[in-house]
């Protein structure tokens, strides 16, 4: 029963109060954008092709709304993992997102001011006693606007126990035939077709009706070269990108071997190979079956982050440059692993006009891999065009 023991003494005493940010050093660039669509798999002409983009009602490239979490270090997780909890792993367990009209674009320079918010202790089978911490990221442009608010869920566990956990059964990759990814593939762009269907047009709220399905859409085969290209996405994976914070992880109570020097910024200037989370530390799980098994995933896996990422670019993606995801409180239920496919699907659930008289739409959804096993549930409310008169 000691190994189950998980100490969480430590967090009352930040809850409530600003952590210190890494901010960038640089104003963003358009190549930053272009990064970022293409690492999260949405093929968006108006996020990366300057013709398309200045066609656009912006006249110019304008980042994705899943962008702002690109701005700091920790992929948004870093106050929801506030405080020490002794020999501990973390895994993301959710994102909500609430956004508030700002756009982003190559030349803005972007804070973030980060509170932890909350935490509960849960019995769990995966690993016993797990703590469940929430905090809050508020992402503001150089004018001081809010562009969006993400409140983050880390789940945070005895690393002994999430390692006793591990499924070995799920070890060894799927072996996908030519027939079958050419399938996949065909699969794929079956979505990116809307994208260019619907082009500059509107999606009209008066055209939408409670119990439509949206149209699905498949990303993958997820591979270590496809986490890697999402990890090296968020710019403070970079060398050099941000003023960062010095925290030691191991403060935070992650075990020696999974802290290593990640984002160290003292480290970053004697041996910068040793900074990167991807090769030694916290983050290397998602790209080493050795260390994914340590913290309990049978084999390399994807960032939560960048599932939240693909449901917030799903819905934008769907209802075009004239529609805006307002809300989407995003859970995630299971990894997505190397060699699966990530397929995601909606319905329209409720249909309304909202108190600041926008049209509004409301889809529940449902991430899942090619078998069928969740990987991530959310709700989401989508303001979209009304037809005029």
């Amino acid at each position: 029963m000691a190994d189950n023991i998980l100490d969480v003494s430590d967090l009352e005493r930040w809850m409530g109060k600003p952590i210190e940010s890494s901010p960038l050093r640089e104003p963003l660039g358009n190549n930053d954008i272009r990064r970022w669509v293409q690492a999260m798999h949405y093929p968006n002409l108006a996020h990366y092709d300057p013709q398309y983009a200045a066609e656009t009602r912006w006249g110019k490239l304008v980042a994705p709304q899943s962008f702002p979490i690109v701005m700091d270090d920790g992929h948004g997780t870093s106050p929801s993992c506030a405080g020490k909890i002794p020999n501990s792993h973390l895994l993301f367990g959710g994102d909500e997102w609430w956004f508030y009209g700002p756009r982003i674009f190559g030349g803005d320079t972007i804070s973030n001011e980060r509170i932890p918010f909350d935490y509960v202790v849960k019995d769990t089978k995966f690993a016993g006693p797990t703590c469940f911490e929430r905090g809050d990221n508020f992402y503001r442009n150089q004018h001081g606007e809010l562009i969006a608010k993400q409140r983050s869920t880390a789940i945070r566990y005895n690393a002994h126990a999430g390692g006793a956990a591990t499924n070995l059964d799920d070890a060894e990759e799927i072996e996908w035939t030519d027939e079958e990814y050419n399938a996949l593939e065909d699969r794929k762009f079956e979505w990116i077709q809307m994208l260019h269907d619907l082009g500059h047009k509107e999606r009209w709220w008066d055209d939408i009706n409670v119990g439509d399905k949206l149209p699905e859409r498949t990303i993958g085969i997820h591979t270590v070269a496809s986490f890697a290209t999402e990890w090296r996405s968020f710019l403070f994976t970079i060398w050099g990108t941000l003023d960062r914070r010095i925290l030691n992880l191991e403060d935070l109570g992650f075990t020696k071997e999974m802290a290593g020097h990640e984002n160290d910024p003292i480290m970053e200037r004697i041996n910068p190979e040793l900074t990167d989370g991807a090769y030694i530390g916290a983050s290397r799980g998602h790209m080493f079956p050795r260390w994914a098994r340590t913290i309990g995933m049978p084999r390399a896996y994807g960032y939560g982050a960048s599932m939240g990422a693909w449901i917030v670019d799903y819905f934008a993606g769907w209802a075009g440059e004239w529609g805006f995801v307002r809300h989407s409180n995003c859970n995630y239920r299971g990894p997505a692993l190397s060699g699966e496919a990530t397929v995601m699907n909606a319905n329209v659930i409720d249909k309304f006009v909202d108190e600041e008289g926008r049209h509004m739409i409301q889809c529940d959804f449902k991430m899942t891999n090619q078998f069928g096993k969740t990987q991530a549930t959310a709700t989401a409310e989508i303001e979209l065009p009304k037809k005029p008169g």
